[in-house]
């Protein structure tokens, strides 16, 4: 496994603009939640002045009960006693519980969040880094979740689903030897499905099987796991929580954020609802202030504001954070100074500072995670064989297409000559019209119109017969496509880590690791 190239998220035309900007520092106002060292550096006094020694206790307690059945390594072990020091902070990422990690960039973005804490010590060795992942096991949507995809197959688990998430218990399990069927013949195909067996085992729940699985992988790298599905946590968020519940304070101080880039992106990556809160039973349900009274939406229960604030006060385990509010609950109960996100994330999270300054909360810095490409040898030498670089594959690929199948053609120089000519002779025409009468200049723009269709029309004819005559070569281009973009989409949203696993074991992570880049956000890329 050998890294290969690497493309910087500002030259790849399908990176929204919003995170081009971000990070050209081009958004006025995010300029400290860009990563650098002096911005991290200012966490450090925000985030310390603003987590208490009780806090860090709380965090620690809850940690130890969720690690009680769990051998952890020796560096586990000491990251959880660093984070009881004031001179510790976390590094977080986070992702939703997808059936055995779902696609490979879950395991990137955890490799990412555990190199940013070495790359820290190593800048600010008088403290230290916790590198976190936190487990969004209150999600409810369920069919966001349950299924992965490999080269051959596509695996499922069906289960009753509604409430939060990480409850969810395995009673489906027949996807397992689907697996072992395609795996069992793998270098690594033995560990994988013991892995897989164990963590869905019947009986566990989904937060269970995430965090056996993640720490499998990397307990050896000190990474720790947080569920916030914890009601020691909860009871932090109380005055937040309340604060939703009276005066919808998040819809209405992200009001002006959301309209800036909402005006200049065209949309937000999440819309606030006025009250952004659930209420989590054996279901998970949107908390609405209707009629002067909450009701659960989908459930016949209701709560006078009496009834809420003392529901909240006993049994804060049962209000649970939607998307725009889970990263405020993070951000209380964590001595957090960065964030490492996909693009979606990163922009929802955009939304929210305002209402950081308003609950007095320090934002943290943002980075939008790094992306991987696994490619084989021989993908290689086909694009080579082709003369087409990595990044051809990263742009409009209909356009490179077109151009290389119209790439020596003879018609096409004297159709753009003609074409060209036309223009310049109208434009001379329209020129000396204007002067005569302003009807006749009309009338000239409309034939330089009509007759510059028909060379449009004999372009797409001239592109249409190329495609007949080049059909080899067409059908080359578009199955190296899909090798490098399966199900048009990108790999690592595509595959699961298991398809490069099997063949590479902890040698694929730890090359990995060594190939992220912690100072710029990127596509990396590597040949296995």
């Amino acid at each position: 496994m050998k890294k290969i190239n690497h493309i910087p998220f500002l030259e790849i035309e399908s990176i929204p603009q919003l995170i081009k900007d971000f990070l050209k520092q081009n958004i006025p106002g995010f300029e400290s939640q860009f990563f650098n060292l002096e911005n991290i550096e200012k966490q450090f006094q925000l985030k310390g002045s603003s987590f208490s020694q009780a806090q860090r206790k709380v965090l620690v307690d809850v940690l130890e009960d969720q690690y009680s059945d769990f051998r952890k390594s020796e560096k586990q072990e000491s990251n959880l006693n660093d984070i009881l020091s004031n001179q510790t902070f976390t590094v977080t990422t986070g992702h939703q519980l997808n059936l055995f990690t779902g696609p490979a960039f879950f395991i990137y973005k955890i490799l990412q969040t555990i190199k940013l804490a070495e790359f820290l010590k190593q800048k600010f060795p008088e403290r230290n880094f916790v590198p976190l992942f936190w487990m969004a096991s209150e999600d409810h949507d369920f069919e966001e979740i349950d299924h992965f995809k490999t080269k051959n197959h596509y695996y499922e688990t069906k289960a009753k689903a509604g409430g939060a998430v990480g409850r969810i218990k395995i009673e489906d399990d027949f996807f397992i030897s689907q697996f072992e069927e395609e795996f069992k013949d793998s270098v690594y195909g033995t560990e994988l499905i013991l892995l897989l067996k164990k963590a869905y085992k019947k009986g566990n729940n989904l937060s269970q099987a995430t965090r056996i699985i993640v720490q499998e992988l990397f307990a050896d790298y000190g990474l720790i796991v947080l569920d916030g599905d914890d009601v020691r946590l909860k009871t932090a968020m109380k005055p937040v929580f309340k604060e939703e519940l009276l005066h919808r304070t998040l819809s209405d101080s992200t009001q002006e954020t959301v309209r800036f880039l909402t005006e200049k992106y065209g949309k937000v990556q999440v819309n606030p609802r006025e009250i952004n809160l659930f209420y989590l039973s054996e279901t998970r349900d949107r908390i609405v202030f209707e009629n002067n009274v909450f009701n659960i939406v989908d459930r016949s229960k209701t709560f006078t504001t009496e009834d809420i604030l003392d529901e909240l006060e006993n049994h804060p385990e049962r209000f649970s954070p939607n998307a725009l509010l889970r990263p405020v609950f993070q951000e209380t109960v964590l001595p957090n100074i960065a964030y490492i996100g996909g693009n979606a994330e990163i922009m929802y999270w955009l939304e929210l500072k305002n209402f950081f300054s308003q609950i007095k909360l320090p934002f943290p810095v943002l980075i939008p995670r790094n992306s991987m490409l696994m490619l084989t040898e021989k993908t290689v030498e086909k694009m080579d064989d082709l003369n087409l670089k990595i990044n051809d594959f990263f742009k409009n690929f209909a356009t490179v297409t077109k151009d290389m199948i119209l790439e020596n053609n003879e018609i096409l120089p004297l159709l753009e000559n003609q074409e060209t000519t036309l223009k310049n002779q109208f434009q001379i025409l329209k020129t000396k019209a204007e002067k005569t009468d302003q009807t006749f200049g009309n009338l000239v723009d409309a034939e330089q119109t009509r007759q510059l269709k028909s060379f449009n029309r004999m372009r797409k004819r001239l592109l249409r017969a190329e495609k007949i005559k080049q059909n080899e070569k067409l059908e080359r281009l578009e199955n190296l496509f899909l090798t490098i973009h399966p199900g048009k989409n990108w790999q690592e949203r595509t595959y699961n880590f298991s398809v490069f696993y099997a063949d590479l074991g902890t040698d694929w992570l730890h090359n990995c690791y060594d190939g992220m880049e912690i100072e710029s956000s990127e596509l990396i890329i590597f040949t296995i």
